[in-house]
């Protein structure tokens, strides 16, 4: 089990929760914080105190004071009113990403949150009680309020979840495993919805996908390498130490690695004196986007353990503090860059494709074609590929550059950042597809040249792929193909394994 505490959740801790089967819990020690600030909410209430979101109104209602009696009605009436997010829902996993990174928020004790609800959120995540959450309707500032309100609506039986691989009306389960419904007191759904974890939900999920993507494009890579005869003398040490930049060294490394012992690569001046840059340059190009990722990471693990909401409650209710931490600027920024990364891998294999299947650019059958003229081989896959790296490049767009103001005014500037979040695994999921035609069609380059003249890596790599999807005898349905091994690169890690030396 793994214990939330509101401070100290990794990445790959989510990954363990989320795809592992690992079960999150609360620390002692949080759930304390969290009684301390519930008292301090407790007392406003009873004092008949005027402090934001307690007991007045939200946004540019903040003028208006509640009256305690009314307080109650005044967060559920929050839910209701936030929760008209449109469009498909956010897969299962990033909602169940939602609910622990929602609770490790409130677990830090700032929020005035009692600990029954932020315990019925981890119980939801560990029971696969998934909320149905639409992806349209955040700003990304004031909180992913839209898709926060359809994440409550399930702790309060109303909604839709996924579960035992239905969807359904979220009363039904919690009927079936006899949980009754929460009822919110003052603070609770302000405490719910004021955050930015649809943003760093669907973020941290695609920076999971991305960081195991980039290994296989590296293992990909160098089949290609293989299929191409390409001079390895680019992936010199000496080349990379003379840059200094640590990714690229490490890509230029794993290359060395994968390589070694290949009948296939060539040196300077056996077969040609240089390669294209698609080829020569895949540690500078690959190492750059690992640049992107390490700085991705380190925001998504600030903001997993970061107090987003509003108002928050310090030193045992003395302070009580209207801020902005539920903007979502750094993740905005974040995600923008993390799209930009991962288009980059997507355009630099496309290249290397056409290298594969261009008769002008190497000395393979024309498009990879057993029977070029009769059979087209694989012409239209290149075509797919530059269709994905094309929509990839209008995704990429920035999505935090833009603004609009909201709530008549009062909130004049948002980050945009679930937009940029969900542009990022759009991209990601591009990206995997591109790499999947890349692979297929380098290992029908690598079997016109000699299974046997692989090196060892690239030979475990070639005989897995070969599992999933099998030599172009005849021209065929290549769509299957394509998602088929699409498929096996996001589910299972044996590329991935292999370029780390793990297998």
């Amino acid at each position: 089990m793994i214990f939330l505490d509101g401070d100290h959740l990794s990445l790959s801790q989510l990954r363990a929760l989320l795809y592992n089967g690992e079960r999150a819990g609360c620390s002692s020690e949080s759930l304390q914080r969290v009684d301390e600030s519930r008292k301090a909410v407790e007392s406003i209430v009873a004092k008949g105190e005027t402090v934001y979101g307690i007991t007045t109104g939200f946004g540019k209602l903040s003028d208006v004071h509640i009256p305690s009696a009314d307080v109650n009605q005044l967060q559920l009436n929050l839910i209701y009113s936030h929760a008209c997010g449109l469009g498909d829902p956010f897969p299962p996993i990033v909602s169940k990403a939602m609910l622990l990174l929602r609770a490790n928020a409130l677990l830090k004790g700032f929020s005035g949150i009692r600990r029954e609800v932020i315990e019925r959120l981890i119980l939801y995540a560990n029971e696969d009680i998934i909320p149905v959450v639409p992806q349209q309707g955040s700003l990304g500032a004031s909180g992913d309020l839209a898709p926060l309100a359809h994440l409550a609506l399930p702790l309060l039986g109303e909604g839709e979840v996924f579960y035992q691989g239905k969807r359904e009306k979220a009363i039904l389960p919690l009927k079936e495993r006899r949980i009754p419904p929460i009822q919110l007191t003052a603070k609770e759904g302000l405490a719910l919805i004021n955050g930015t974890q649809a943003m760093t939900a669907m973020g941290a999920v695609t920076y999971l996908e991305a960081e195991k993507l980039a290994y296989e494009a590296d293992g990909i890579s160098a089949l290609t390498l293989e299929a191409l005869r390409a001079i390895t003398d680019a992936f010199d040490e000496h080349i990379h130490l003379a840059r200094g930049y640590p990714e690229q060294i490490e890509v230029a490394k794993r290359l060395r690695k994968l390589l070694k012992g290949s009948s296939l690569t060539t040196k300077q001046g056996e077969v040609r004196v240089q390669d294209a840059y698609s080829i020569r340059c895949i540690p500078q190009v690959h190492g750059a986007s690992w640049q992107a990722l390490g700085y991705v990471k380190e925001k998504l693990e600030i903001e997993m353990n970061a107090a987003t909401d509003n108002p928050l409650i310090f030193d045992g209710g003395t302070k009580v503090l209207s801020g902005g931490n539920f903007h979502g600027q750094p993740i905005a920024l974040a995600m923008d860059f993390l799209s930009i990364a991962m288009a980059e891998f997507g355009s630099i294999a496309e290249r290397r494709i056409e290298r594969l299947v261009n008769p002008q650019l190497n000395d393979l059958p024309a498009f990879l074609s057993p029977q070029p003229g009769l059979q087209s081989g694989a012409m239209i896959m290149q075509y797919v590929a530059a269709s994905l790296v094309s929509e990839n490049k209008t995704l990429a767009h920035p999505a935090s550059v833009d603004s609009i103001p909201s709530s008549a005014n009062q909130e004049d500037h948002v980050s945009m950042g679930t937009i940029g979040s969900r542009h990022a695994y759009q991209i990601t999921e591009n990206v995997r597809r591109i790499l999947a035609i890349e692979a297929i069609c380098a290992m029908q380059g690598i079997t016109f040249r000699g299974v046997h003249l692989l090196s060892p890596d690239t030979k475990q790599i070639y005989q897995a792929g070969r599992r999933i999807v099998q030599e172009m005898i005849n021209d065929r349905i290549f769509s299957y193909d394509i998602e088929r091994f699409t498929d096996w690169l996001k589910n299972e890690d044996v590329i991935e394994k292999i370029v780390l030396g793990l297998k």
